[in-house]
């Protein structure tokens, strides 16, 4: 039997009116599901907003990675703390591209540094590994490529070994992601709106009439499902046993609080969900969308409520036919509760870690 371990992490989230993420005519993202259309937020918007929460509250700098395309200066910035009088720039940029990074030279009399020809992901330890190679001035050209590609594929940072990293120019540098993340849909049909609204001349002399801008902004509100899985055993693979539990709990924790900021000063949207349900699975990650196909219909208790009773008797139904039921689960919530403990969520974040750590363990035992 092949030795699997998942981390799945469903969330119900109720948004009011907003715009938290947009397509290129500036309406709010909506998706088909179910034959009816459902407001919907992007993976990308929400890993970005997982990934600043990551930098902002919950890991140190030096165990996280920058993706860019400015990744001359990553590693300049580290050859200088090596050696302040060494020609940083040109060393770091040999480095790179001997490990396969392609570069955009900018005209000479532009006065702008070379960027890397697509955004790079690279961690704080793998632009120190690089440094130490550039300033080592390895001779043989073969054993220096060989050691830098070696520099880029060890010491990942957690996003990288998280969300993973793709490098079309060289494909020994690409990296698995862990963790995968579902498009948040509506469990319910939405209708965009418009909100027209008009901007006074605060200086304009007072018998001027009409409004100095007038503009209009679309935006709709919804209870949202939310859904991420982690291959834990993959996660431990790039990161080892002894961080991976940390990545896990990380991840958890800023997928259940972060929030995109589109449009956020215009609607002051960022609210919590109402329900998080946590499991470890042996099989295989378990998307439950399926409870919202048939889209949720509103009664006097609104579309959280509902919405919370669907995922519960999908949950349910997909156990008893298809999968088997987690290992452990964990929630918050009401009616969650009969088919997980409920618990705080610093008790969850807490939980999280202690049995990702054990099944780790008893993984590495099988």
């Amino acid at each position: 039997m092949k030795n699997n371990l998942y981390l799945d992490v469903h969330v119900l989230q109720t948004v009011p009116p907003s715009c938290v993420n947009r397509d290129d005519t500036g309406s709010p993202k909506t998706a088909i599901y179910g034959g009816t259309t459902r407001a919907r937020v992007s993976s990308q918007a929400w890993k970005r907003a997982i990934r600043q929460m990551f930098r902002e509250e919950i890991f140190p700098p030096q165990v996280l990675g920058a993706r860019t395309k400015r990744v001359i200066g990553m590693v300049e910035g580290e050859i200088l703390n090596l050696q302040p009088d060494a020609n940083a720039k040109k060393l770091a940029q040999d480095v790179l591209a001997l490990a396969g990074v392609k570069f955009k030279e900018e005209k000479k009399d532009s006065g702008k540094d070379a960027s890397a020809e697509a955004l790079f992901f690279m961690s704080v330890g793998q632009a120190r590994a690089l440094a130490k190679i550039a300033v080592q001035n390895v001779a043989e050209k073969k054993e220096a490529k060989k050691l830098c590609l070696e520099a880029l594929k060890g010491t990942p940072s957690v996003d990288i070994a998280l969300f993973g990293r793709m490098v079309a120019s060289e494909p020994l540098l690409n990296c698995d992601a862990a963790a995968q993340v579902a498009h948040s849909i509506s469990t319910h049909t939405v209708q965009n709106e418009f909100d027209y609204f008009t901007a006074v001349d605060d200086l304009a002399p007072e018998d001027t009439s009409g409004a100095g801008h007038l503009g209009t902004l679309e935006f709709n509100s919804s209870t949202m499902y939310r859904y991420a899985t982690v291959n834990l055993l993959e996660l431990a693979s790039s990161l080892g046993m002894a961080d991976t539990a940390k990545a896990a709990r990380g991840f958890v924790e800023a997928f259940i609080r972060s929030m995109p900021t589109g449009r956020q000063n215009s609607y002051a949207n960022r609210t919590l969900p109402s329900m998080v349900y946590v499991t470890i699975r042996r099989d295989q990650p378990v998307n439950l969308c399926g409870a919202f196909e048939r889209p949720v219909r509103a009664g006097e208790n609104g579309y959280a409520a509902e919405s919370e009773k669907r995922l519960v008797k999908h949950a349910k139904e997909v156990y008893s036919a298809y999968a088997a039921e987690p290992v452990e689960s964990f929630a918050i919530g009401e009616e969650i509760r009969e088919i997980a403990n409920i618990v705080r969520l610093d008790t969850l974040l807490d939980t999280v870690c202690e049995k990702t750590e054990a099944y780790l363990k008893e993984s590495e035992g099988m």
